[in-house]
């Protein structure tokens, strides 16, 4: 699975529309992990307890890492709910969202098409609302390096993103660094090309 980065919401967004009496409200809102979607699910069944259903579907990390999708109909019939929600998620191509349709039925039945439009709409109408801003996947480079080595590690490193985060000094020092995942080749070719075998590198 390529860690690139990838869009998540900016904002959570909150669409509602009436369809045959039945009252649809969706959520939609950044959740870091399946953990945190499950507890933005469960807050909304708390804050809306005499609601008929609450269907959800999330993208709880990477939008290519399916491991991390999840989805329910929460009661109404198989595939009408859950299944539409999360295509709209795909569809947006953003990753760390959670939607959750709530509906409070009202006493007319919209058959398994009309449930399909409705939640997959909902879903779809929020995800037009939605902002959103780019996440850079990182990862921790860690390095031991002369004194003298410093600064210039400092300077390559910078060209390609990465940001010192922490160092001990002692005979030799040593550093750990936060690199876009994307970048984390390019890093290490540049440094090895510059120090010519005199910095030693962490094998992959």
């Amino acid at each position: 699975m390529t860690r690139t980065a990838y869009p998540v919401p900016a904002a959570p967004v909150i669409f509602e529309e009436i369809i045959k009496k039945s009252r649809f409200i969706t959520y939609l809102a950044r959740t870091t992990g399946r953990e945190e979607a499950q507890a933005f699910i469960q807050s909304l069944k708390e804050e809306h307890p005499d609601a008929r259903h609450h269907c959800w579907a999330f993208i709880a990390g990477a939008p290519n890492d399916a491991q991390q999708w999840g989805f329910s109909d929460d009661g109404e019939p198989s595939g009408t709910a859950g299944k539409p929600i999360l295509a709209r998620l795909e569809g947006s191509g953003c990753g760390e969202v959670c939607a959750v349709v709530v509906r409070y039925y009202g006493g007319i039945k919209l058959g398994t098409g009309g449930l399909v439009r409705a939640y997959g709409g909902g879903a779809g109408a929020a995800v037009q609302q939605l902002t959103t801003e780019l996440k850079v996947p990182h990862d921790d480079l860690q390095l031991t390096c002369e004194y003298d080595q410093l600064n210039d590690i400092q300077h390559i490193s910078g060209l390609h993103g990465a940001v010192l985060l922490n160092t001990e000094y002692g005979i030799n020092l040593q550093l750990q660094l936060s690199v876009p995942a994307a970048n984390m080749g390019e890093l290490k070719n540049h440094l090895n090309s510059h120090f010519k075998g005199r910095l030693v590198l962490p094998e992959d």
